[in-house]
């Protein structure tokens, strides 16, 4: 694809434009969408859109961002458009700081993971049918910890894949925890099938920005390529972000427990969730220490 031309294709003409994700990697998948960044200021979800049977996933941008994810993932974007120079200068100064941006991202990280972990230890005391929902997350979280340790920001396509291929140190020695409580020893051709289409229903309800064209897209490849392993990992993943967005109203949607655990393909033993949130919970203090 001529990236010159998605400025024009997507209408973004007036402003400062860059490509990231995937596609400015060496290890895309043809399933991967061409992840845009617009720095108009706006602050609006991200958006889907189909353009000659291409996926282009359109961000918004602004120059006063400081949160260290977003900031990770703008690190390398590849500039399309920056006719005044604003995204040159925006993108020299992220990587002046690029080592910090990695080590407060993790921190954030494992704090997230503990909160989830507590979380999933209060939702078991309490009864609460969202408590396997919460460990899952957990996990998802260490992963993005130990990616960030490493100096490597990471989307949930390809993260299992280059966690199996870091080396041997005492951070990366926790990846053990990550794949011994996400799950995937579980993934079998059927149950993704399951997993996928739960998956596309729950974003489908609080993305309602047709991400399932993608999540359906990706689905298909990894298993015809029989990366099953793979597969599962991405769609916790994609369901731990949208579970994020929407915790704080899960009192208020308590029917959506009937979605997600066939989309995360919940642990239902009470007494496994809460080794698995303690088996977390040791990791994080354990990489919170080495800082």
């Amino acid at each position: 694809m001529d990236l010159q031309k998605i400025p024009e294709k997507l209408g973004l003409s007036d402003f400062p434009v860059g490509l990231g994700g995937c596609r400015i990697s060496e290890n895309y998948f043809d399933s991967c969408g061409y992840d845009v960044v617009v720095f108009d200021e706006k602050d609006e979800p991200e958006k889907i859109i189909s353009i000659d049977d291409e996926m282009f996933v359109l961000h918004h941008g602004t120059f006063s961002e400081t949160n260290s994810k977003k900031l990770l993932q703008y690190a390398d974007l590849q500039i399309i458009q920056d006719p005044s120079w604003e995204l040159r200068m925006f993108l020299s100064k992220i990587k002046e700081k690029h080592s910090s941006l990695f080590a407060d991202f993790a921190k954030n990280s494992l704090i997230e993971s503990m909160f989830c972990c507590q979380k999933t230890k209060d939702s078991v005391d309490n009864s609460d049918d969202f408590a396997p929902c919460w460990q899952k997350c957990a996990s998802f979280y260490l992963a993005d910890a130990i990616a960030s340790l490493n100096n490597k920001r990471l989307g949930p396509t390809h993260m299992l894949d280059s966690l199996r291929k870091f080396k041997k140190t005492p951070i990366n020695e926790h990846i053990s925890v990550v794949t011994q409580t996400v799950g995937i020893e579980r993934a079998t051709p059927v149950l993704l099938e399951r997993m996928v289409k739960s998956t596309i229903g729950f974003s489908d309800m609080v993305e309602k920005n047709s991400h399932s064209k993608i999540i359906q897209q990706k689905h298909d490849y990894f298993v015809k390529n029989s990366m099953i392993s793979d597969c599962y990992f991405y769609l916790g993943y994609v369901n731990k972000e949208n579970f994020i967005k929407i915790k704080s109203t899960l009192s208020r949607n308590h029917d959506l427990i009937h979605v997600l655990k066939t989309a995360f393909d919940i642990e239902a033993d009470s007494n496994v969730l809460l080794q698995q949130a303690d088996l977390i919970q040791n990791s994080c203090n354990a990489l919170l220490a080495l800082e």
